[in-house]
C-alpha cells in the first residue's frame, strides 16, 4: 500500500510538471506579445503596391532580389495606371485569384494599351543562392526542393548543388501569369494563391510578391463559373479601383505596417512552436512543419 502510494505521488507530480510545462510553453501568441521592435520591419514603401478593390485594400510586398525586371515592370504599369478600371478575371477555386484586362485575349482590339512599360519579360523563375543574406532553414524535408526556409521575408527552396534558390507557391504568393511561352508574361495579369499550395508550379511561373494584408478580400472572391474558374459576365467581376506603389500615395492615405523579420531568433523560436503546438487544446505535437503552414505575423505600425 505504502509503494502504491509512492506510485502514485510519482504519477501525480509527473502530471502536475508535464501541465506547468505545457501551461508556460512557447507559443506564437507570448512570442509575439514579448517581442522587441528590433523583431519587426517595415515595408518600404517603394517595393510595396496597393491593389484597391470596391470592398477595401489589399496589401502586396513586392520581391526585387528574386524578379527585379518583373518588379520594376509591374510598377511600371501601376504607374502609367493600366491595372486601374480593370477587373478580377477568375477565382477558381482552392487553387488562385488572377487580375487584368478581360479583352486582352477575345477583344484585342478593345485591350488596355501599354504606354512605357512591356507587354513580356524573360522569365525569372530562379535566381542563384546569395550566401550572404541569412536563410532561416526548416529542420523538416521537402517534397519540392532539397531546402526550404525563409529569405528576406519570403517563402523560399534553394538546391546547394545547382546554386539556385527560387520564391515557393505559398499561400498569399503573387505570381505573373502568362502563356505556354516561358517569356510570354510581364505582369499584365497577376495571380495569387488562394488555396494548398500548388507548389508544382514552382520554377514555372516568376513569382514577384506576397500579400501581406487584405487576403480575405481576396479569397472570398466568388468562384467563376466557367472552367478555371473564369467569370463569363462584366457583371460576375469585381472592378479594380486603382492600383498604386505606396510610395506615389500621400502618407496620410498609406497603410503603416510591419512585417516580423525572419532572420532574427524570435522567428526560429516561432517556428519551433507551429512545429510543436502546445496550446491546451492540442493533445499530440506534431514535430515538424511544411514551408507553406508557418505564418508571417503583420502588424499595424
Amino acid at each position: 500500500m505504502n509503494l502504491f502510494r509512492v506510485l502514485l505521488a510519482g504519477i501525480l507530480g509527473l502530471t502536475a510538471v508535464g501541465a506547468e510545462l505545457k501551461t508556460n510553453a512557447l507559443t506564437m501568441a507570448s512570442l509575439l506579445t514579448n517581442s522587441v521592435a528590433s523583431d519587426w520591419r517595415t515595408l518600404d514603401p517603394q517595393n510595396t503596391v496597393y491593389l484597391d478593390l470596391p470592398g477595401g485594400r489589399v496589401v502586396i510586398e513586392l520581391a526585387p532580389t528574386f524578379a527585379p525586371k518583373h518588379v520594376a515592370n509591374v510598377k511600371a504599369l501601376v504607374r502609367e495606371n493600366y491595372f486601374d478600371g480593370l477587373a478580377i478575371l477568375r477565382a477558381q477555386d482552392n487553387y488562385v485569384v488572377q487580375w487584368g484586362d478581360p479583352n486582352a485575349e477575345k477583344h484585342p482590339e478593345l485591350a488596355r494599351k501599354i504606354k512605357t512599360a512591356k507587354a513580356k519579360l524573360p522569365p525569372e523563375f530562379e535566381r542563384a543562392i546569395d550566401k550572404k543574406t541569412p536563410f532561416m532553414r526548416l529542420p523538416d524535408g521537402d517534397v519540392y526542393a532539397r531546402e526550404v526556409g525563409f529569405f528576406e521575408g519570403f517563402p523560399v527552396a534553394r538546391d546547394p548543388q545547382s546554386g539556385t534558390m527560387w520564391l515557393t507557391h505559398c499561400y498569399g504568393m503573387v505570381g505573373a501569369g502568362r502563356d505556354n511561352a516561358p517569356d510570354s508574361g510581364g505582369g499584365t495579369e497577376l495571380y495569387v494563391v488562394i488555396g494548398q499550395a500548388p507548389r508544382h508550379l514552382d520554377r514555372n511561373v516568376t513569382l514577384l510578391g506576397r500579400v501581406v494584408q487584405g487576403m480575405e478580400l481576396l479569397s472570398a472572391m466568388p468562384r467563376g463559373p466557367a472552367p478555371m474558374g473564369f467569370y463569363e459576365t462584366e457583371e460576375q467581376r469585381t472592378p479594380i479601383k486603382s492600383m498604386r506603389v505606396a510610395a506615389d500615395v500621400p502618407e496620410s492615405e498609406r497603410t503603416h505596417l510591419e512585417v516580423l523579420r525572419t532572420d532574427t531568433k524570435l522567428f526560429q523560436q516561432l517556428i519551433e512552436a507551429r512545429r510543436n503546438r502546445r496550446e491546451e487544446w492540442f493533445a499530440r505535437p506534431v514535430g515538424r512543419i511544411e514551408l507553406a503552414n508557418i505564418p508571417i505575423p503583420v502588424r499595424k505600425k
